[in-house]
């Protein structure tokens, strides 16, 4: 069998021989207007260009074994996610200097990994080597198969004489698997700059054999003086700024040791590229649509190159195919969406506001035409007791405004009511088994009932939401809010509000779904207690929470 370092070359001879074939074929580019491209035009012009140049700049070169480096190169720690029934992903970046680019050499460097059933690793079920490669940040995606379904794991890297920390996982169990109990928590919204991660330190204590993050891992601002942590450098746009960025959150004990913990499952929302972004279209009025698929090009592969994700993921210019589904037995299915990439611009502007003309415009999307599809065609098809989604922004319609008129966030599902209605009443028609609805984004915890209709209160019930608050963005929070009561009369669907910090936590059985809502007094400091501020339980068959 030929060496790791032979077909390395091999590869790199072949991808020159495709680049020289490139080379011939690709015309010469006048980048057209701003205001005129759109994501096909950039994708074909960036993406064709870019690996054109990259292959045919590349010269055959060994692999480093044993590099020599300025440091320890596992400061990131480990993860692992995408659990299947038969293997996981596991995941490091080599990174001595975490928030200097890396301090990598510009070479590719050779990475063991070993998988075992114990943490000893005397029963080693998996192992190989892969190639950490500079041009993807010498991030390490591996795709390990071979395994045992329903089964705990442990994991851990090694590159010359340095060896990471260990991590544990959890294989998916088979898919028709009768299984007894899931049990996972899930979170959002870390601004680094807010506060501890403390609520991390509490979640990787527990059991869990998941955690699902619905977005805002980092958060894409300047450094600013007067915070608890300050973020590095100015606000972010480059390859190189996001990998700091997301460097620099990585380097968190707390972070690491949760991701460490259990397998996790990702999405993103808006702040790992540019706040309240919708497509192609930046919040700021001055920034171009060729300059919005730039940074999100940019965004992408840096967010790529820190999550354990698939290569199916893989981004491609500003395109990164990220909605999936993940199923556990015949328990639960698992639809992870993505609210951020297809959607159209806020048909209302930005901000909270008086409903307007546009929210009622059937052809505004937050989905996508192509993920909604998928999405109601893999509901419709699902045999799970629960069907989950797990995405980023509400779906039940808050009025903000107590009495008279109504006042609304023009960025979640409620800006989007053609669709919002569309979906719901599928729900309904299709009579899909137990949609449950995981919410992040909004930094305050709510359970709501989604209603059929919420233009008409009364109307029945066809799933609930679970809203987490924010794992430290925002910073302290309180139990309960200025004006509770009266969200309460004005949103009768809503059975609980809390603008503490904290997660939400999970347990499921195919009889019943109960929610925990853990939060947090304070992170501005370390030490915070966790407390179960309140729980509720969603019966089989019965899209109702009751309190418990």
């Amino acid at each position: 069998m030929q060496s790791l370092h032979d077909l390395y070359a091999l590869g790199i001879c072949f991808f020159k021989l495709v680049a020289n074939i490139l080379s011939m074929s690709i015309p010469y580019y006048t980048l057209p207007d701003s205001h005129s491209i759109n994501r096909r035009r950039f994708l074909r012009l960036t993406g064709s260009l870019a690996a054109a140049a990259a292959w045919s700049n590349m010269t055959v070169q060994p692999v480093a074994r044993n590099p020599r480096l300025s440091g320890y190169p596992f400061t990131l720690g480990v993860a692992s996610g995408e659990p299947s029934s038969d293997g996981v992903v596991i995941w490091t970046r080599l990174a001595p200097s975490p928030l200097e680019g890396g301090g990598m050499p510009v070479e590719a460097v050779e990475v063991s990994w070993q998988v075992s059933e114990d943490e000893r690793f005397r029963k080693v079920a998996q192992k190989g080597a892969t190639v950490a490669l500079p041009d993807w940040g010498h991030s390490v995606h591996v795709e390990v198969q071979g395994l045992r379904p329903g089964r705990w794991y442990y994991y851990q890297f090694k590159v010359g004489n340095d060896t990471s920390l260990i991590g544990r996982t959890r294989t998916a169990p088979i898919a028709d698997a009768n299984l007894g109990n899931l049990r996972f928590a899930f979170a959002s919204c870390q601004h680094w700059e807010n506060g501890y991660y403390t609520a991390f330190e509490h979640m990787a204590k527990e059991d869990f054999d998941l955690i699902i993050h619905l977005g805002d891992y980092i958060y894409e601002g300047r450094g600013q003086d007067g915070g608890i942590r300050k973020h590095k450098g100015g606000e972010i746009y480059t390859v190189d700024e996001y990998r700091n960025r997301y460097a620099q959150y990585r380097t968190d004990k707390d972070l690491q040791d949760a991701h460490a913990s259990a397998p996790w499952l990702v999405t993103w929302d808006d702040h790992e590229v540019d706040n309240n972004y919708a497509d192609d279209i930046s919040e700021k009025p001055d920034v171009s649509r060729a300059e919005l698929l730039q940074r999100r090009a940019n965004a992408y592969k840096a967010y790529y190159e820190h999550m354990p994700l698939r290569k199916a993921q893989l981004p491609r210019g500003p395109d990164m195919p990220l909605y999936r589904r993940v199923p556990f037995g015949n328990l639960a299915d698992l639809f992870v969406l993505d609210t951020r990439q297809y959607r159209s611009d806020q048909p209302c502007g930005d901000g909270s506001k008086p409903p307007c003309s546009g929210m009622y415009d059937p052809n505004t999307t937050i989905l996508g035409t192509h993920q909604r599809g998928w999405l109601m065609n893999g509901l419709e098809h699902s045999s799970a007791h629960w069907n989950v989604l797990a995405q980023q922004v509400m779906m039940a319609h808050l009025d903000h405004q107590p009495g008279e008129g109504a006042i609304h966030s023009m960025d979640k599902w409620g800006a989007y009511e053609m669709e919002r209605r569309q979906f719901l009443n599928f729900l309904h028609d299709a009579q899909i088994q137990n949609p449950v609805v995981l919410t992040g984004d909004i930094h305050k915890n709510y359970a709501n009932e989604l209603i059929r209709d919420f233009d008409q209160l009364d109307s029945e019930s066809v799933g609930t939401e679970f809203v987490g608050t924010s794992i430290s963005s925002s910073g302290d929070g309180v139990d309960e809010p200025d004006n509770l009561d009266a969200i309460y009369s004005e949103n009768p669907f809503l059975k609980y509000h809390n603008a503490e910090r904290g997660y939400v936590s999970c347990t499921v059985t195919q009889k019943e779904w109960r929610t925990d809502y853990e939060t947090l007094p304070f992170v501005t400091r370390p030490g915070a207690p966790l407390k179960t501020r309140a729980s509720f339980v969603v019966e089989n068959g019965r899209p109702y929470l009751n309190r418990v």
